[in-house]
């Protein structure tokens, strides 16, 4: 009989250390998962112009890599999207599990002549919703800015709005998408709005560093 309970000891204890070796594979793996990132955004996003792998989003993850961990981005640019555009956009898009959500609007609304207002509501709405479904996710807003003429009440307003939304909620900012690319031509499509390949690249090395310190 006292063997037997021995046995019967040995048994359980091996049965927990069993448990206890799983339970701890699992949250090694749990912490290595990829953070995943979405970017909600227009045609600087979507690449217009250019081979899809050449637009920025495509290019982070391989700053990721050289930084030492891997990442999935989720390119959910669409060429001309607006903030309402993308507002509609995202209930499907929230099916996705994703860490940190970018948001790179707000240029179309203003060569529509959108109240910075309503950009403003609707960026905000965008955010809201995203945390009601993630309430952990990191917000980056990406900055865009409109070319001075003179003291326009509409371009200071609309470049103030971003670092605004990203003060109020805490969010990472780009201060400039376009930062070393706009009016190179160079730099751009002959439409000279839409990065080439190569402004592409500093697209990402603009976007990188912030995105960076979202993600750690």
């Amino acid at each position: 009989m006292r063997t037997f309970v021995f046995l019967l000891c040995l048994a359980f204890a091996a049965t927990a250390s069993s448990a206890k070796t799983q339970s701890a594979a699992s949250s090694r793996h749990e912490s290595k998962r990829m953070p995943t990132v979405l970017i909600l955004g227009d045609s600087l996003s979507a690449g217009y112009g250019v081979k899809r792998d050449d637009a920025y989003p495509a290019l982070l993850p391989q700053k990721a890599v050289a930084a030492g961990f891997d990442l999935k981005v989720l390119n959910a640019g669409v060429s001309g999207d607006t903030t309402a555009g993308a507002l509609q956009r995202l209930p499907s898009l929230l099916r996705h599990h994703f860490d940190v959500l970018v948001v790179e609007l707000g240029i179309n609304d203003a060569f529509r002549g959108v109240p910075v207002a309503q950009v403003e509501l609707n960026m905000q709405t965008i955010i809201n919703l995203t945390k009601g479904r993630y309430p952990q996710v990191r917000v980056v807003i990406v900055g865009m800015q409109l070319p001075q003429s003179g003291d326009d009440a509409y371009i200071n307003a609309f470049g103030q709005v971003f670092e605004k939304i990203a003060r109020r909620n805490q969010a990472d900012l780009v201060p400039f998408l376009l930062a070393g690319v706009a009016g190179n031509p160079a730099l751009n499509l002959p439409d000279m709005i839409h990065p080439n390949a190569a402004g592409q690249q500093i697209l990402a090395a603009n976007v990188w560093p912030v995105l960076e310190r979202a993600l750690r």
